[in-house]
This record gives structure tokens, sequence and C-alpha cells, in this order.
């Protein structure tokens, strides 16, 4: 497998420092409100890697954190009139509401960097002692002019760099770089005792502190946004080296931004949506979907109208699964030499999809590969080549196989009957009989209507999800 490495900006063969074991750490949320259709990218793609990681038969140590104290946490828990804790518990439980609903499984360890302030003070009392951090009047900041590679990972310069983007512009810091690891008290904000006084960890030395804590000194995998290259991973990268004197990441990988209608989302320009938004309109499979259908480096563009192609195209996928499962219910023959050869052959498609990912995580072309595939079987079943219940079989275990990789194609394909649903089918049964086809396709809208494809068959008919 080969991924592309933000560290040395080429793909590279992934080899983990353990053979077939994994460590294994993505920047997780800050927990100040529901996570937007961005994050959801983040989780999702790196939920789809450590899925394909475990395909393929690696043990994976994967943490994920939340983080629950910064300005936002406080400011926003202020505004409410609530503490930062309760904001966080709540907006920890809605996190899981929406994840599980895109399918995304829990990482191994969820760590709360309130949680973690004796790791996160061990820690900054380790790059104090090495002499890459200073205090000034109980805030201690890390020292980037000691540091000589500062800047490896974005590819910045220190001349370049200057405050802002979470680095707190201050008169009294040695560089404008320099960038804090633990912040004096302020009234009304949590705090912490620590050597430097009582205070509050900076943003960026948490999450160095509960990898560490979890994976050990030298991670196989750290990812994120492209938006947290820079200062968020730089200065981890920075810290935890200056700590403990070993590389702290051996591979480093970003996924994409998100534009919205080809512009990039951002509140100002009121096109920031929520999960739970897009949820309202769209399934969460569907919002998985869509996540996917894009190498995951490159930029996705959000719009109503990928959106329909993605609930189209779900919808293709499903619809073989139905055909497949009627065949499996209704037929009673057994495989021919034929069908047999047609079900070994389908073996291709299982080698295309491992050959996309394994081309730095390619899932949309490893989607292709399942079209592919439900392309033939649709052919198939058109010309009677699937007929016998092994073959069905052996194709729903194939389409959901590779489905599972990329946390898609979960749901039950046989249609629950209602009385409702019934008694529209068996008027439309003697409309048909009646010769009245005006009725017969107003009661097949009707049952479209509730998101169900009724198709007449020589066996009788067929029910689907739409």
């Amino acid at each position: 497998m080969r991924l592309y490495n933000a560290l040395t900006r080429q793909k590279e063969e992934f080899i983990p420092l353990e053979d077939k074991k994994v460590r294994f750490y993505n920047c997780g949320p800050t927990v100040y409100n529901y996570f937007h259709i961005g994050n959801a990218r983040n989780f999702v793609v790196f939920d789809t890697l450590r899925r394909y990681f475990e395909y393929m038969g690696y043990d994976v140590t994967f943490i994920q954190n939340f983080t629950d104290i910064d300005d936002r946490m406080i400011t926003r828990s202020a505004e409410e009139g609530i503490t930062v804790r309760e904001l966080a518990d709540r907006n920890i439980t809605e996190y899981f509401k929406d994840a599980h609903a895109l399918n995304i499984r829990d990482a191994d360890e969820h760590p709360r960097a309130t949680d973690n302030i004796g790791e996160i003070i061990k820690l900054i009392k380790k790059i104090e002692a090495n002499g890459f951090a200073y205090e000034l009047d109980g805030d201690v900041y890390f020292d980037t002019s000691a540091y000589p590679g500062y800047g490896k990972l974005s590819g910045h310069r220190m001349e370049e760099l200057e405050a802002g983007a979470r680095v707190q512009a201050d008169s009294r810091k040695r560089n404008p770089a320099d960038f804090a690891l633990w912040k004096a008290e302020k009234p009304g904000e949590p705090s912490w005792g620590s050597p430097w006084g009582k205070g509050r960890p900076g943003w960026h030395i948490e999450c160095s502190a509960m990898s560490m804590r979890y994976l050990g000194d030298t991670l196989d995998i750290h990812s994120g946004g492209q938006d947290l290259i820079f200062p968020h991973h730089e200065n981890e990268v920075a810290q935890s080296e200056a700590a403990t004197g070993k590389p702290f990441a051996r591979f480093w990988l970003h996924n994409g931004f998100i534009n919205v209608d080809n512009e990039k989302m951002s509140k100002s320009l009121g096109n920031f949506f929520t999960v739970r938004d897009v949820a309202a309109l769209y399934d969460y499979e569907e919002i998985r979907f869509f996540l996917l259908s894009a190498q995951y480096r490159s930029p996705v563009n959000f719009s109503d109208v990928l959106m329909e192609q993605s609930r189209s195209g779900l919808s293709r996928i499903y619809g073989a699964l139905a055909n497949l499962s009627h065949v499996m219910v209704t037929s009673k023959k057994q495989a021919s030499a034929s069908e047999k050869a047609l079900l070994e052959g389908y073996a291709k498609y299982r080698d295309s999809f491992i050959a996309h990912m394994d081309d730095d995580l390619n899932t949309a072309d490893a989607i292709a590969d399942i079209f592919d595939l439900v392309r033939e079987i649709n052919l198939a079943l058109s010309e009677d080549r699937i007929a016998s219940p092994e073959t069905a079989s052996g194709g729903i275990r194939l389409i959901r196989e590779l489905g599972d990789v990329l946390g898609i194609l979960y749901k039950d394909t046989e249609v629950e009957v209602t009385d409702e649903i019934q008694d529209i089918i068996n008027q439309r049964i003697e409309a048909r009989k009646a010769r009245d086809f005006g009725k017969s396709d107003e009661l097949r809208d009707r049952l479209r209507a509730l998101g169900i494809s009724i198709e007449d068959t020589r066996e009788g008919y067929k029910l689907r999800y739409i």
C-alpha cells in the first residue's frame, strides 16, 4: 500500500513499525457544536482507511480525541450560561449520534483533553527541561527558534512565519511563531494547578499528550483535515520531537477541503452546514457515499446535484442487491458450470478494488469498481445467466464485502411489507387483472411515494427500496 505522506510530499510504501500493527491517531472535533460536513469528511475518510487496514489483515489501534477545552468552548459555554464540561458532555453525545448514523466506528479510545491534564503537564515539563520552552508570567511558550526542524511538515520557513491562525500575537514572545503550551488562568475560565501556576493547556499540546499516552512516542499515522497542517500539526511535530528526541509520526495524512457550490465553505458566506443540517435532506448513508466519491486529498464540491447523484448511485447498487435477493428467494435451480465460472470471474473486481485502495486510498475508483461489478451482475440477471441461489448469494457477498470496507451497503434490501403497502399491492394486482393500467400506474406511483419500486416479472412482482 502506498500513501501520500505530507512530511515527505510524496507517495510512499506504508510499512508499520511493527509487522501488521498500525498505531493510528486522527484529530477529532472541538466539541463546541455539532460537527460540520467538512469535519465529517475527515472522520469518514480515516474510518475508511482503518476499515481497509483491518480488511487487509492489520491490527489497528485507532485513537481519536475530543478537544473539550479551548477559546471556542469557553465562549460558547458563557453564551449559553452553562459550564464548559456541560457543553462538552452534550456535544460529545451529539457527535456519537451523527457519527454512528454515518456508520463511523468508535475509536479504540476517545480521550478528552480535560481528562489528560496530568499527561499534558508532564509533557510540557519534559519540553521545558530539554530547553525548548520558556515561561512568561504563568504562560509557557514553545521556543520555535530552538527547534531546528520547525516548518518541515508545512514547508514554511521561519522567516515567513507570522502570528495568526491560533498563534496569538504577544509582544513578550521571543518569536512571533512561538506558541502556547500552557495558558495562565484568566477570570471565569476553567483552570488546573501546574508548576507554572493555575491555568489550562494550549490547543496543540493536547493531541501530542493524548496520542503518545495511547500509542507511544512514535505513531505510524497521524491524520486530520488539510487545514490542520499549519499551525496545529506543525506544532505537534515540534513539541513532540523536542520532548522525546524521536520521530513523532512516520506518515502524515490530510483530507482535502469541501467546497459548497464551488465556493469554500465558511460561516461568513452563509454556506456552512453541519451534518445534522444535511441529514434533514439526505440519508446519512448517502452523505457517507458522497464523501467517499472523490479521492480524499482532492477538494470535493458539495451541492444538491452531487448529493442526488450519490442517492441515485446507491439506489442502483441496492437495486442489484434486491434483484439478487429475489433470485435467492424464488429460485430452486442448481448452479451450472457457466454460473460458477461467472462467479469466479467476479474476483477481478475485488482485485481492482484492492489495487485502487492500495493507491493512496483511492475510494473514487474503488466505488467505480463496485459499479462495474453491479453492471455485469445486472446484465447477467437480465440474460438469466444468474439463476441459482448459489450464484446470487456469491454476488451479494462480494458487493457487501466491498461495501463494508467503505462503510456503505449495510442496509437490508428486503422490503418490509406493511398493511398499507400490501393493500396498495393487492389493489394493483386487481387493477392489472381488469386491465385498468391507468389505475395500476397510479398505485405504482403511490408505492414510489413511499420509497418503494415495484417490478412485474414472470415469477410475480418484486419490491425494492429506491
